[in-house]
């Protein structure tokens, strides 16, 4: 294995991410983008000799409208995410 493989590699946007408006059927409307968090060389194809990339990524999610019957409160025996 030579010495370009396996190594995380640094790299520059070309332009930011854009935000993807999504509108659902229950009229919630919410934006989407990919977040790059590294990118990573792991070889090359043995087929075809192009390299291959690892690409550690999150998507990132804002909630921007949500009708209000979407929404439900908390009630006295939901204990919630902490107990």
């Amino acid at each position: 294995m030579d010495a370009d493989n396996n190594a995380v590699m640094s790299f520059t946007l070309e332009e930011e991410p854009k935000w993807i408006r999504v509108t659902l059927e229950d009229g919630s409307v919410l934006e989407i983008k990919t977040e790059i968090m590294s990118i990573m060389k792991v070889g090359n194809d043995p087929n075809t000799g192009l390299p291959q990339y690892a690409i550690n990524a999150a998507p990132m999610i804002r909630m921007m409208r949500i009708p209000k019957e979407s929404v439900k409160k908390k009630t006295e025996t939901d204990k919630g995410l902490y107990r």
